[in-house]
């Protein structure tokens, strides 16, 4: 089965300003995240910039299905 990261997380902006997400849910490789991973995860993922802090909260591993393809199979632009 495959596993799949729930967390809360708030990210603060060098430049001011931030956001949060509930309940957000991520495919992960293997049994585990850091949270310095996660964090890094999320940045990249959204593609955000002027990140400053980066709070990762009550987060769990669950097993459920990815939602994702792998890079391998997405489309490439």
């Amino acid at each position: 089965m495959d596993k799949r990261v729930v967390f809360d997380f708030e990210i603060e902006f060098t430049n001011g300003g931030g956001i949060q997400g509930q309940d957000f849910r991520l495919d992960i490789e293997g049994d585990d995240i850091s949270d310095e991973e996660l964090a890094k995860y999320i940045v990249e993922d959204m593609r955000l910039l002027m990140v400053g802090k980066v709070t990762i909260l009550n987060k769990k591993i669950i097993n459920e299905k990815h939602k994702r393809k792998p890079l391998d199979e997405q489309e490439r632009i």
